[in-house]
């Protein structure tokens, strides 16, 4: 089975784009539908025909797009179940369990339900497509879902393969950055990570994709299990969800 290829692109302010293309089917998925021109713009760079949509949530960012494209395209639209009602254009409803194939490659439907009700991800041959539930050192705000909610999503991407590259809606890293350092400033891991960061974007680089094993080690969202941001926050031998929740409500004030 041929590998995938994936176009990576900007949008709107700090979206990105993702066209992900099967070379032997000619197949050609788009992640979301953040703005029109530049999704038409990177199927004539690349000269592959979009077949399918997939949405990972309802925003206008993410999904707003999808009837415009659809008409230009002739493309089929997937998304979440659990907001099959606010997805424009939806032709298949999936969640937790079903599988969405490209050709012969399958991606596995996770539902990251938190940022909004039925939010889902895409995991296929070792890529995950996360919408706006994890970030590069961060995670989606808890729009509609509870903590307990967003944590339990973030877990099941947390569970992925060390080598699982994560494609995130947005370019938020460099804010989240700076506020990862506030909550867990010993961690030598992160503060070579923010050095990182810095230069990609002095040079003016994405910093997305990232990768799974690297989030473990610096994304805060990821570790209100770890006992020097327990400590750090002076809760420690808290249960995991309340000091994931108190590390949310920082960056909602930060």
């Amino acid at each position: 089975m041929t590998d995938l290829q994936i176009h990576q692109f900007p949008c709107l302010s700090d979206n990105y784009g993702f066209l992900v293309h099967d070379i032997e089917s000619g197949e050609t998925a788009c992640i979301d539908t953040p703005e029109t021109a530049p999704i038409m713009a990177a199927l004539a760079e690349t000269g592959w025909q979009l077949t399918q949509i997939w949405n990972t949530h309802h925003h206008y960012d993410h999904a707003g797009n999808n009837e415009e494209i659809k008409r230009a395209t002739g493309c089929t639209i997937t998304g979440p179940a659990g907001e099959a009602d606010k997805i424009p254009g939806l032709d298949r409803a999936v969640d937790e369990g079903d599988v969405v194939m490209l050709g012969a490659h399958q991606a596995r439907i996770l539902n990251v339900g938190g940022h909004t009700l039925g939010h889902i991800a895409y995991h296929m041959d070792g890529h995950a497509f996360v919408g706006d539930s994890l970030f590069a050192l961060g995670c989606g705000r808890v729009f509609e879902g509870t903590m307990a909610q967003m944590w339990d999503s973030l877990q099941k991407l947390n569970a992925l393969p060390d080598g699982t590259q994560i494609y995130c809606a947005h370019e938020y890293t460099t804010a989240n950055a700076a506020f990862a350092v506030t909550i867990d400033p010993d961690n030598q891991a992160l503060q070579a990570r923010v050095a990182e960061i810095a230069a990609l974007r002095a040079a003016d680089k994405p910093t997305v994709p990232t990768e799974i094993a690297l989030e473990r080690a610096t994304n805060p969202f990821l570790r209100a299990t770890d006992a020097g941001v327990q400590a750090h926050l002076n809760m420690a031998g808290a249960a995991a969800v309340d000091v994931f929740a108190e590390i949310r409500q920082r960056k909602d004030n930060f």
